[in-house]
């Protein structure tokens, strides 16, 4: 049976598939939103516009002057840090819960980190890199969700890693809301071997978490739990995690299957630690065998979709889930 998603709500820049709003009046063909739409609920915004700058418009840029960082329009010599600020935080603070960001990399508004930052108004050369105003208040506010650039996004393991922390955060934000602890601890059973190959020992210490629900309020189970997700969802995970994993896994078959089988899953084993296949050739048998044995808690398992499997583009068929 085919996993059913929630749809993820996520805060988009305006200028990236939804409108012709760019500095120059163009709008951004991008591949992963396109894709992205029907699974996910936009949010579109451009502060830059949202601030009162026209379209077409002349360009703004990050200026650092005595240690200030400043927004500016050189061509008017106009300082606009005080309304992005001013916008920033009125959006955040107004905004519902959301799941997720996708923002104009390199934008002096939107970039989250490779927004040039320069010395002075005009042919000044830069001292370094960072992110935008609003792109900055998205981070110190709401890092702990799925925030990318749509640049970032064509890397397949960042996009990955986003698509899987975003589907997962939706679909824990639709158990919180319920606040029902059996579906809690069911989200835990589902997500056991996705979240082993993220961080084993903070996927313990969520069951730990679960397993105390008798001395704690449900409240506090969903606050402490949530808290420790973030955590868990952090970083991408590590190829020898899946290796851990993909052996876990294959435990459940051991005693049925043939000395041929086992020893041919040894050796895909052995060639993707080498990196010369991607993981997705062990995820592939490893599922064709919980079908055969019929393994319905593996079957359940997020580890083999963490998120819909029409995301995945045909460019990515020979990539693994780290590579």
């Amino acid at each position: 049976m085919q996993r059913q998603f929630p749809k993820p709500k996520v805060v988009v820049s305006k200028c990236l598939e939804f409108d012709t709003c760019r500095y120059n009046g163009d709008m951004i063909f991008d591949v992963t939103i396109q894709n992205l739409k029907p699974f996910v609920t936009f949010i579109p915004v451009c502060p830059e516009v949202e601030i009162g700058l026209g379209i077409p418009r002349e360009t703004i840029r990050i200026i650092e002057e005595n240690g200030v960082q400043k927004l500016v329009q050189p061509s008017t010599r106009k300082d606009l840090t005080e309304q992005m600020q001013h916008f920033s935080n009125y959006f955040l603070s107004t905004l519902p819960d959301v799941d997720g960001f996708i923002l104009k990399s390199r934008s002096p508004s939107c970039g989250i980190k490779d927004v040039n930052i320069y010395t002075g108004y005009e042919k000044s050369p830069t001292k370094g890199k960072g992110p935008g105003i609003f792109g900055g208040a998205v981070l110190r506010k709401l890092s702990h969700i799925a925030v990318e650039e749509e640049g970032r996004l064509s890397n397949f393991t960042i996009r990955e890693h986003f698509f899987t922390k975003l589907f997962t955060i939706t679909h824990f934000r639709r158990i919180k809301q319920n606040g029902n602890l059996e579906e809690l601890i069911a989200f835990q059973s589902v997500y056991k071997y996705l979240f082993m190959a993220y961080n084993q020992s903070k996927q313990k210490e969520l069951g730990r978490i679960i397993a105390n629900h008798k001395k704690d309020k449900v409240e506090s189970i969903f606050k402490k739990y949530e808290e420790m997700l973030y955590e868990l969802l952090k970083r991408t995970p590590r190829y020898t995690s899946h290796v851990n994993v993909c052996q876990h896994i294959f435990g459940y078959f051991k005693k049925n299957l043939k000395n041929q089988e086992k020893e041919h899953f040894l050796t895909l084993l052995q060639k993707y630690k080498e990196k010369k296949i991607p993981l997705s050739s062990l995820l592939s048998v490893l599922k064709s065998w919980a079908l055969r044995f019929e393994e319905q808690y593996l079957l359940r398992q997020t580890y083999f979709e963490p998120y819909p499997e029409t995301l995945v583009e045909i460019s990515d068929s020979g990539k693994g889930r780290d590579y």
